[in-house]
Parts: structure tokens; sequence; C-alpha cells
């Protein structure tokens, strides 16, 4: 083994050993069971929606470096091609009980440490208006502003000198969401909320790591107010949205920018877009040698084909959901590192489990929308984790059979339509499959390695560890069975 080796293992071990010291000397309260707010019958005919965006930019881009964030550190932006944007969506049953709201932002990720914050923000809002539900997503934008600190300057290629994130950038993201939703609430309009999808074409996405499993659907919820004013679509789809590629250094949303523009250029509404079950790695193939002229035309063409579709079922106005905070190892003694340097803002728990006895915090939620039913996840899952077809034990990284990876999510859910909304209220990285997960055994969770079958295994060095899986599974059934309890289901 390597110095570098030799001395990344004293720092983990190390951690692990100090960890498990304050865990058995203080360990930590066991956190709230969620509970299914649920409504037996819709109390209306309609649902009240609203829609309200606001610009998330720094007024001095050019004053200072900001770094472009999801390819590689140390770039600093070079111009703007399109302003970021934060959307929100206010979604009332009219039940009595309250409204929801569901959030978009053009950014890399956000932290759970970011959206606590903002969570925090809206809490005089929560109390005004008797809002039960902020969920705040990221496109997982590879051309915004670092928003988690991995992309700032860098000592040689790879290891972070300092954190990317700005400090006053970070607070402007922050209000731009408030102000969002506090739009999105004055803007409430009554009406129906119809749900659809539809197929691209097979040639569109790419799977870079088998197996080759992943939704083509672009789903639509689509609000449609009963004074014929302008409609609100929420579209979901599964993509890293990162067009402009690794060579760009300008700011941009990328194609959600131009898929919101080509919607509202055709028919007057404004579109919330959010991503799906993107880890593996999902993305979209160049419609262009020039990446910015793809990105346009990337985002139009997915435009059009949410326009197209057809076969829409109008919702009945009920919505019912359960949020659920829990714990995750956190194996990646890398990343915890660099919250304690403060280059992310991550919060370490001492949680007295996995190999450095630490994990983070997150969340995940359920809702029913009518008919219509979404999981949201705090990173970048698997589509196999999903919606299943793993890799056989002679196709994995060493040989693991697929017994040793937790049930589909769909398989859970009783349900193959459920919708996955990735990067939600935390951004936790890639959640791998365990029994194709492969670390360098020199320098894990620094350096990828290639295996047996000569794949590169590079999302495991950007995961918590192989057991988040089975977290996010466990945790997902626990919440379900409470989904079924309620509803009389055995």
């Amino acid at each position: 083994m390597n110095i570098l080796g030799k001395a990344t293992g004293l720092i983990a071990g190390r951690m692990a050993k100090n960890a498990k010291k304050r865990f058995e000397a203080n360990p930590p309260a066991p956190l709230p069971e969620g509970e299914f707010d649920c409504l037996g019958e819709a109390k209306s005919d309609f649902f009240t929606v609203g829609f309200g965006k606001t610009v998330i930019m720094p007024p001095d881009m050019n004053a200072r470096p900001f770094y472009v964030a999801g390819y590689r550190g140390n770039n600093p932006a070079t111009g703007v091609l399109d302003d970021l944007l934060a959307r929100a969506v206010w979604i009332d049953d009219n039940s009595g009980r309250g409204g929801v709201v569901f959030v978009s932002t053009d950014t890399i990720g956000l932290f759970k440490y970011d959206t606590d914050i903002i969570q925090d923000l809206l809490k005089g809002f929560k109390e005004k208006t008797g809002c039960r539900s902020i969920v705040i997503c990221s496109t997982h934008d590879h051309a915004a502003i670092d928003t988690m600190g991995l992309w700032g300057p860098t000592l040689g290629k790879k290891i972070p000198k300092k954190t990317g994130r700005d400090p006053e950038f970070c607070e402007i993201v922050r209000q731009g969401v408030k102000k969002a939703v506090e739009l999105a609430y004055e803007d409430r309009r009554e009406g129906d909320l119809y749900w659809g999808n539809k197929d691209v074409p097979d040639s569109w996405q790419r799977d870079s790591r088998l197996p080759h499993v992943f939704s083509t659907l672009i789903t639509r919820l689509r609000f449609v107010p009963s004074d014929g004013s302008r409609e609100v679509h929420i579209l979901n789809f599964a993509s890293h949205s990162e067009s402009l590629q690794g060579k760009n250094s300008k700011v941009s949303a990328d194609f959600p920018a131009y898929l919101a523009k080509r919607i509202m250029d055709k028919t007057g509404a404004e579109t919330a877009y959010f991503v799906g079950a993107i880890g593996g790695l999902l993305s979209m193939h160049p419609m262009d040698e020039d990446n910015e002229k793809s990105t346009v035309m990337t985002g139009q063409a997915l435009a059009e084909v949410a326009l197209s579709i057809d076969n829409e079922k109008k919702l009945e106005p009920k919505i019912d959901f359960i949020r659920q905070e829990f714990y995750i190892e956190a194996e990646n003694y890398v990343l915890i590192a660099a919250a304690k340097m403060k280059i992310i803002p991550a919060v370490p728990h001492d949680i007295g489990k996995g190999k450095i006895n630490l994990g983070l915090l997150t969340e995940m939620s359920y809702f029913e929308i009518g008919d219509f039913r979404a999981l949201f996840l705090p990173g970048e899952i698997y589509p196999e984790l999903v919606y299943g077809g793993y890799l056989s034990a002679t196709e994995s990284a060493e040989g693991k059979s697929p017994s040793e990876n937790p049930l589909p999510l769909t398989e859970i859910a009783g349900d193959k339509d459920i919708v996955i909304f990735g990067l939600s209220n935390d951004e936790i990285g890639y959640i791998v499959t365990p029994n194709d997960f492969m670390l360098n055994s020199e320098l894990p969770y620094i350096d990828q390695v290639r295996d047996r079958l000569d794949r590169r295994h590079y999302e495991e060095t950007n995961s918590l560890g192989p057991n988040t899986a089975h977290v996010i599974a466990d945790t997902f059934t626990k919440m379900y069975d409470k989904v079924k309890k309620a509803k009389g289901v055995t």
C-alpha cells in the first residue's frame, strides 16, 4: 500500500475510534417516526395551485470568481448562457389540512444543511398558510454555480484546496427559494390536475454503466385553471442535466431552461422540472456537435415530447403523504473529512454504525396525489434499485449475487408506476447497487477502480457507502407499511 493509502487508512481508523467513544458516551436520541397524513375521501371538487419563480444569480458575477459545479474542480465561470432559477408549485386539495409545495432549483445539489435553513426561513410562511410540507429539489445542473463545495480551487487535479461554496450566493439561493414559495402561494387558482406520461425515443438517453435499466418516461402533472388562465406543468425525467458537458465554463440551467422556455413559448404554461432515478449514470446523447446548440435542442425536443402526452387522467383532489428522517452510515471518510474541513456543509453524526461509526441525517417523503404516487429521495439512486433488473453474479464486479441487493422500491410499493423524484431535500451522492459496489483496495473513495470485466467504478467514490441502498429500502418499507395500515391493507 502506498503512503497516501496508509495515511488515509490511519485517518479513517482515527475517525472510527473517536466516533465510537462519542457515541458510547452520548448516543443520539431516536428519531421521531413519521405518520401517514391521509384523508379518507376528498373534501373538494378541485385543486388550488400556484406557481412562483425567482432568479438566483449573484449580482457581481464579473467581480469575483464563482465556480462551475459538476465536472472538474477549479473551473471559475467565464460567462452566463442563461439565468439560474428557483421554481415553486403550491398544491392544495382544499381538505382544510393545508397545501404542499414542491420546489425545483437550478443547482448541482443542496445538502440537508441548506434545505433545513430554507425550511427555517419558511416557518412563518407555514404558520400563516397552514402549509403541510415543502420539498426542495435540485435539477442536478452541471453548469450551475457550486452550492456543495466540491468544485472550488484544488491541490493538483482532485483534492479540494478550499470550498467552492460562496456564502453570499448560497444565501441568494435560500432567499430565492423562499421568495418563489411565497409567490406560488400568492398565485394560487382553482382548477383541475391531470397526470400523464410518454416515452422518449430509445436513442435519446444513455446509461454509462450496466445494467441498462432506467425509465424512459417523461411524467407530467398538468394544472388547468378553471378561469382559463396560465397552466402549470410539473415534469419529471431521468437524466443528468449536463448537456453542456465537461469543457463548459459558462453558467447555465442546462437543457431544463430550454425545455421550460419551449413550453412557455408554445402554450404560455409555466414549468417546474425535476429529475428521476439518474444514478448509474443517466444522461442525454448529444443532439449536435456544438454543446451549446445541443443543449438548446435537447430541451426543446424533451418539451415536444411532454407537450404530446395524450394519456392523461384527471386526479381526485386528495394529497396524502408521509415524511421520515433517518441516518445513513457514512463510510466515505473522504467526504467526512471534507465536512470536518468545512469544504462541504454536511454534518456528521455519531451513530455507532458502519466502518467509521459516523452517519448523515437525511430524509425521504412519499406522496399520493389522487392516483399519482411519488417517492422523493435524497440523492442519485441507481434505477435498478427502483425497477429491478440487477446484474447476475457472473455480470457483477466481484461475482456477488443479486441476492445481496434490497427489494426494488417498485416492488415494495407494489406499483411499477411510482415516480421517483431525486435530490430531494438533500444530496447524498450516488446510491449504488450493493452487489456491484467496488472500491479501490488501496485508496477507497479516492481513486476509482476497474473491475475484472474492465468496467470503471467511479460512482462509488461519490457515494456514502455500500449499505446506503439497504437503508433507503428499509426506510421506505417501514413508511409504506404505515401507508398500508392507514388504508386497511394487509
